[in-house]
């Protein structure tokens, strides 16, 4: 007989709001602000991410729906194995992980570009040249120093992990807000430029939006950990998805005044030059670096929790191989998982600071990706299952989960070839096809593991015995619940 092992309940409702907002706030917004407004113009940029809070608020109305009906860890994968079958939620939950661990890894090339700014890092230990980039050992190991840290803080446990997000959200907050209100009130129109630039413009800051959005949908990760009534869970969603298309938009009016275009061009950290000229002292650029890595932290932190769940519901429905299916006996941490996206996080720094923008635009396409397989799932679940309990049901379903899915194929056909943003080979495309191959040797691994696993078996291993289907589970169990399985 097997245990299906099941994760604390540990986060409240602040909690899951700051693990959301703070995944999808991050450090982007210092270094990018500048690009968007250069790009599409600060009118064409608040287009950009308006239109892309839209793609999100419709994707996010199928997650908000689907979540609280079926409160598992692993989202994606319980959504689409539920409506669409084992190949389908295989993808779907592939390609969120390429997402998560993709933004979680270039966090460290961040964090390293945030202090160097600050306190300038010794270029000791010249290793190579990418992209035209000089990487040495001393800038890395910075970057790499930080994240060991966030990885014992996840390896201790779920709560520990929410604590530190909310501290840092607070942080990230206060400094975002002192940023936004400097540049509005004290700022000058005249800094602003020009308006719109052109539709490619708009086109290349769109194409960030995915990745700028990408964290709401930690919530789903981490539905099995919630300790709030489901119903809120839908709701707390939503809202941080408002919060973030605020933050950007004020963002973009924000470094648009603070600061004429060359400042806002050439400075090495955008928003951190634009806020030491609006304020006209240095220690200002500073004080916004502190916030900034405040983001970094929640960001990283957030999709480390977010991914160390994907791959332990992968790991528990035996879709993975079994270690990844296992929880510390004393944390209850999905450990292997949590190692598995360290080690990759504390290899990314290695690419230099260019690889910044290819991890964003790879990590985007898997966001993308994720969306569409969701918002399929969202119509195939209703058509199958139109009895099933649904907390949070969305009334105008069929309006909401077509439009999702059309935006979501529109997204995706952005960063196809022949598209202006099409993503660049062999950088990104590189890094999709190296995830794609991995996934494929790793599912044929699980095969030989698991050559017997049956629907039921699994059904029972995704679900549980609350949420499983009745059909396929029917009255005997064969495999029982351990909340706090000591033997993992």
């Amino acid at each position: 007989m097997e245990s299906r092992k099941e994760l604390e309940k540990v986060y409240s409702k602040g909690d899951v709001l700051s693990l959301a907002f703070g995944a999808m706030i991050g450090w982007g917004w210092v270094m990018l602000a500048g690009y968007w407004v250069k790009e599409a113009g600060w009118l064409g940029a608040i287009g950009a991410f308006a239109i892309g809070a839209i793609m999100c608020i419709f994707v996010g109305l199928c997650y908000a729906e689907l979540t609280p009906a079926l409160p598992c860890a692993g989202g994606g994968l319980v959504f689409a194995y539920r409506s669409l079958g084992y190949v389908a939620s295989w993808i779907t939950i592939w390609a969120t992980c390429f997402a998560y661990i993709g933004v979680a890894a270039w966090e460290g090339i961040a964090i390293s570009t945030a202090i160097d700014y600050v306190i300038p890092i010794p270029k000791l230990g010249y290793l190579w040249t990418i992209a035209g980039y000089e990487v040495y050992l001393s800038w890395c190991a910075v970057g790499m120093s930080v994240g060991l840290i966030l990885i014992i803080l996840n390896y201790m446990g779920g709560k520990s992990a929410a604590l530190f997000q909310t501290i840092a959200t607070l942080g990230l907050t206060g400094v975002g807000v002192l940023f936004m209100v400097g540049g509005t009130t004290v700022g000058h129109t005249e800094f602003m430029g020009v308006m719109f630039t052109s539709g490619k413009g708009l086109i290349a800051v769109l194409l960030m939006a995915p990745a700028m959005y990408v964290g709401f949908d930690v919530i789903p990760q981490s539905a099995e950990e919630m300790n709030i009534p489901l119903k809120q869970v839908a709701k707390i969603l939503i809202l941080s998805i408002f919060m973030a298309a605020g933050w950007y938009i004020m963002m973009v009016i924000g470094i648009a005044k603070a600061a004429p275009a060359t400042i806002r061009d050439n400075g090495a950290v955008p928003v951190a030059d634009a806020a030491a000229y609006l304020f006209g002292s240095a220690m200002w650029g500073k004080v916004i670096i502190v916030g900034a890595l405040c983001g970094i932290l929640t960001s990283w932190n957030g999709f480390i929790v977010g991914g160390a769940r994907v791959l332990f519901a992968m790991g528990r429905a035996k879709m993975l191989p079994p270690i990844f299916g296992k929880l510390h006996p004393k944390t209850q941490s999905p450990y292997a998982a949590i190692l598995m996206i360290g080690f990759i996080c504390l290899l990314s720094p290695l690419l230099g600071k260019n690889a910044l923008v290819w991890f964003v635009n790879a990590s985007s396409f898997g966001v993308v990706i994720t969306y569409l397989m969701v918002t399929v799932s969202f119509v195939a679940l209703r058509k199958k299952e139109p009895n099933l309990n649904r907390p949070f049901a969305i009334k105008h379903w069929k309006f909401v989960g077509y439009t999702a899915i059309v935006i979501s194929i529109a997204f995706i056909m952005l960063y196809l070839p022949g598209s202006p943003g099409a993503l660049v080979w062999p950088f990104e495309w590189g890094m999709i096809l190296g995830w794609t191959v991995l996934g494929a040797v790793l599912a044929f691994m699980t095969k030989r593991a698991y050559p017997n696993v049956t629907k039921r078996e699994r059904e029972l291993l995704i679900f549980g015995e609350e949420y499983g289907r009745a059909a396929i589970i029917g009255e005997k169990k064969e495999i029982t619940v351990a909340k706090k399985d000591k033997s993992a």
